[in-house]
């Protein structure tokens, strides 16, 4: 009898998420005896008292994650699931959003200095087919190096100087390797202000967005939403042949079905990193659940994904140089596919 289905017995279904797979096995092969011989390894024994715990109150003895991940603020790990990633990462350091009030986001802020392109420009085909779609949902995160008289992570927004700045050399740097992308900088902190939206609805407010975009370029098959960590520069930083880097962490939405694709290719941008890159990517993870949006509208397209660059503390120039090794890697994988698509 499938749990869930409707001659599943009330108590089995609130909650449940939270219970272990060998409990329900357990529970099946009592009238399923096939299963006690196929399964027997899985089965931990259950007892009536240990199932009891989990279902009233979500607690898993053998999963400490479910004793905190209602208690620390900011904490959800259970809902979360790292999928692959560095020896150093685990459910104490998975990115954070901050969310402070819609006012303080608005904020005017002074920048120390402005954080001009000083780069040479190169030649670029004009010519290329735009296939790759980058946004910021978050539009406003900033970094604290460039704001004037900011030190409090929760306050690093400002109007310009912000992770659309990342987009943009994003975008670059994927021309120079025959890719074309097409960068959206709608200020959507001020939609959500002039909505009288929360902070919270930003995924709606992107959405909007993002749907009339690849509604009308048919062409665009990669959806890449930029975003900046809150968390410190010791877990955001990297030092790779004597350069420090700012770190990358991929981001799928746990809440919406059909996100395998997405993950997988997470998966794949983030082992060809390591091979080139080792430590630049410091993982891949499925977050959703309580405190989250869960979907980032990566529901859109299989090849949606949510990019984590770096966090407060990190520099333009080290996020510049991770957005270069990025577009460097993704090219590969980009036109590696393109040539299995054409045979």
């Amino acid at each position: 009898m499938p749990i869930g289905k409707k001659n599943t017995p009330p108590f089995l279904v609130a909650g449940s998420e939270n219970i272990s797979t060998s409990f329900y096995l357990a529970l099946l092969s009592t009238e399923f005896k096939p299963l006690k011989f196929e399964y027997d390894e899985a089965m931990l024994g259950i007892s009536v008292s240990e199932l009891i715990l989990q279902l009233t109150t979500q607690l898993n003895r053998t999963d400490i994650r479910t004793l905190f991940g209602n208690e620390l603020p900011g904490f959800y790990p259970y809902q979360n699931r790292i999928i692959i990633g560095q020896s150093n990462t685990n459910y104490t350091n998975l990115p954070v959003e901050s969310s402070p009030p819609l006012e303080l986001i608005l904020e005017e802020r002074n920048v120390i200095d402005s954080p001009v392109d000083d780069q040479v420009e190169q030649k670029i085909d004009q010519k290329i087919e735009t296939t790759v779609f980058i946004y910021n949902t978050h539009n406003r995160e900033s970094f604290l190096p460039h704001l004037d008289n900011v030190e409090d992570p929760n306050q690093a927004f400002h109007s310009d100087v912000n992770v659309g700045l990342v987009s943009e050399q994003l975008k670059k740097s994927l021309a120079t390797k025959g890719i074309g992308a097409l960068v959206d900088q709608t200020d959507f902190t001020q939609v959500l202000h002039n909505q009288g939206w929360q902070y919270s609805q930003s995924y709606t407010a992107s959405r909007q967005v993002v749907e009339e975009v690849i509604s009308q370029n048919q062409q665009l098959s990669y959806l890449f939403d930029i975003h900046r960590d809150s968390r410190r520069k010791e877990d955001t930083t990297v030092t790779i042949d004597g350069e420090e880097y700012a770190q990358l962490f991929f981001v799928i939405g746990a809440d919406f079905e059909g996100n395998q694709k997405n993950i997988e290719l997470a998966k794949t941008i983030h082992q060809n990193l390591e091979k080139s890159y080792p430590g630049l990517s410091r993982g891949v993870a499925e977050m959703g659940g309580s405190g989250r949006n869960g979907v980032y509208n990566q529901d859109l397209s299989e090849n949606a994904i949510l990019i984590e660059f770096g966090g407060v503390d990190n520099t333009l120039e080290e996020l510049y140089r991770t957005a270069d090794v990025l577009a460097e890697v993704f090219a590969d994988y980009y036109w590696d596919a393109e040539q299995v698509t054409k045979n």
